[in-house]
């Protein structure tokens, strides 16, 4: 979950070391980059965790052995070709991951990209984000779910073009293409409660 501080512009170099130096002290709050500025990271709802959690875990089980590997939170994704760095919530990487530099912190080759909604994140996900997002040449899938209803938005990298398939019911199941796997939103929203 990520909310805009003031602003504070920074190299991308500068960001980097200060993330390198946050990560030990758990009193400073994690952040994100896009373009110069400094996006603060803001704790995630009870309902949050749990459909990350749910999604990393069956994702996990069903790609072992496969050449491909989850990761969740704290793995930061670059986007060199736009000066961006983001955290997503859930991430998929096949064969040999790709990083930035020595220290293995920074991916820059991710397949699949799940972001869970709030909605204080739910436009800048769905705007800015994902127009970054799809500078990356490896990404194939970006889903976003909503946390507070049955809602997953499914994009699909076709050519130069991103085909979108919404999923509204429990009995359905979510195609990811890319990894041929499927989760079924009754696993996604799993001991997930909606509000009234």
């Amino acid at each position: 979950m990520a909310t805009r501080a003031a602003q504070t512009y920074l190299t991308p170099e500068e960001y980097i070391t200060l993330e390198r130096k946050a990560i030990p002290d758990a009193e400073t709050v994690r952040s994100e980059y896009m373009k110069g500025e400094i996006i603060a990271m803001s704790g995630a709802s009870f309902a949050h965790n749990l459909i990350t959690m749910n999604i990393s875990a069956r994702l996990h089980d069903r790609l072992r052995n496969s050449g491909c590997v989850v990761f969740a939170n704290e793995m930061r994704v670059s986007i060199p070709s736009v000066n961006s760095y983001f955290y997503p919530d859930v991430g998929v990487v096949c064969e040999e991951p790709r990083f930035e530099d020595d220290v293995f912190d920074t991916l820059l080759n991710p397949i699949v990209i799940v972001e869970v909604l709030s909605p204080s994140t739910e436009a800048y996900d769905r705007g800015d984000k994902f127009a970054h997002y799809r500078q990356l040449t490896s990404l194939q899938e970006y889903i976003l779910v909503s946390q507070d209803k049955v809602c997953v938005d499914h994009y699909v990298r076709h050519a130069t073009q991103w085909i979108l398939t919404d999923f509204r019911e429990l009995e359905q199941h979510l195609p990811l293409t890319s990894i041929q796997r499927e989760l079924p939103l009754q696993e996604i929203y799993e001991s997930v409660s909606f509000p009234e």
